[in-house]
């Protein structure tokens, strides 16, 4: 019995590594793919090791495109990323606590039209939005990236209700007793202990806002204010030859935002995720 404990036990092991380096070897062939040479990487070699490190890859992406430098295009995309992973937390945090922890009429029906726009597709309002953007004037600037994010999202109001349903609603009542109103305990009660939502919240959007590509897309029009999705699209250069070294290594750059953020907030990410079902 303990031998047959010790095959699958191993067995088990053998196949979360198979498995585990299957889902990563993209990524490794792509920092390994910033080190080679454009022929090398386009022969289609599956090699993780370069036949020659080519470390000019990185300073020839960085130099970036009509004398604007990468750290133009970094720039551009911790400035958005920041900023609309504040506003969804403000306004999502704020829009959950009112539609969990205070009863008032219409309640369950903005609750139920509000999961009905995560059937929505992004496509769908992609064209009215741009269109009230144009006419305001705002179409060239960050604002129409930004603005969206200060108004809430369904799914990550949804992540923080069903978080807010697993503290206790005998904090609120004493804190209404020791004379706090329904700011004051959002603000010194239930906020502070949404911690891991939070920071759940701000780990994804701020993903999701790195690597958005339609919205600057759509809405950017200057080169100066282009993000680090639209400049790794400027290397696929159709009328000449396509920097593939310096784009792979860029891209390699681009990971590392999201990357240092998993790792600072892992515990935190894994406790918000894994709360998301508790009922109070």
């Amino acid at each position: 019995m303990t031998t047959k404990k010790t095959f699958y036990k191993v067995l088990y092991h053998v196949l979360v590594v198979f498995f585990g380096f299957i889902m990563v070897y993209p990524v490794l062939w792509m920092v390994s793919g910033s080190l080679k040479t454009n022929v090398e990487i386009a022969t289609g070699a599956l090699t993780l090791v370069p036949r020659y490190w080519l470390w000019e890859n990185f300073p020839n992406g960085w130099a970036g495109f009509a004398g604007i430098t990468f750290s133009t295009f970094f720039s551009n995309s911790l400035f958005l990323s920041v900023f609309t992973t504040i506003g969804t937390v403000l306004s999502c945090s704020l829009v959950a606590y009112s539609l969990s922890r205070i009863r008032f009429r219409g309640r369950r029906i903005i609750f139920m039209l509000m999961m009905s726009t995560m059937m929505i597709p992004a496509q769908v309002i992609l064209i009215p939005q741009f269109i009230i953007f144009h006419r305001l004037g705002l179409v060239g600037t960050f604002v129409p990236l930004i603005l969206p994010s200060f108004f809430g999202a369904a799914f990550f109001i949804f992540l923080m209700m069903q978080f807010m349903a697993s503290i206790p609603k005998e904090l609120d009542e004493a804190a209404i007793v020791d004379g706090c109103n329904k700011y004051t305990v959002f603000t010194r009660i239930v906020f502070p202990l949404l911690k891991p939502a939070l920071v759940t919240t701000a780990i994804i959007q701020f993903y999701w806002a790195w690597d958005n590509f339609l919205g600057p897309l759509i809405y950017l029009n200057n080169p100066r204010q282009f993000t680090v999705s639209l400049a790794l699209r400027m290397f696929a250069d159709t009328a000449s030859i396509t920097d593939f070294g310096a784009m792979f290594a860029m891209s390699t750059l681009s990971l590392i935002p999201v990357f240092v953020m998993f790792l600072l907030f892992n515990k935190q990410l894994v406790d918000g995720i894994s709360t998301m079902g508790l009922k109070g």
